[in-house]
């Protein structure tokens, strides 16, 4: 069925629609509303993970005694929190001049304070409160007294 339409008519019916120009066209569009529709289904478990970051310690990966000797917890024994806030590890070797070789272990954790930003974000706290100097509303009914005359009174009976 095809619709012959006016040049004025086109041009309404092309205002209507919301250009896509500055989007990269329709199957970008597509995997945009698509991925956002992915993260709204899953938005408890992205707000887990974000929490899980930014509540893991130092001490749940590692501890260390009175001397300053650090000791990393094997991996059975860090929390699973723990190990979802770990972003890079790195094992370094170093031999000496007589070959004998020195390890070191570099973890990196994911930007905690960047995590909490986000979190502060998403939850409002960083939004401005417009109404923080506006009064609250409270009902009140005033209610005027009740005039009485001296002159009434004084003919009244007792």
């Amino acid at each position: 069925m095809l619709f012959a339409l006016s040049t004025t008519e086109y041009m309404s019916v092309t205002k209507q629609i919301p250009s896509i120009k500055h989007w990269g066209g329709v199957r970008n569009v597509q995997q945009r509303l698509g991925g956002s529709a992915t993260i709204a289904k899953n938005r408890e478990a992205v707000a887990y993970a974000l929490l899980t970051i930014a509540n893991t310690k130092l001490t749940d990966i590692m501890e260390w005694d009175s001397q300053g000797n650090i000791q990393v917890k094997p991996s059975k024994e860090i929390p699973e929190h723990a190990l979802q806030a770990i972003k890079s590890i790195k094992v370094n070797e170093r031999y000496d001049k007589d070959g004998n070789c020195t390890r070191t272990l570099d973890i990196e954790l994911y930007d905690k304070v960047g995590v909490l930003r986000i979190l502060a974000k998403a939850s409002g706290l960083l939004d401005p409160q417009e109404d923080i100097d506006k009064p609250s509303v409270i009902g009140i009914n005033v209610k005027a007294p009740e005039v009485i005359d001296a002159e009434d009174i004084k003919d009244e009976p007792r």
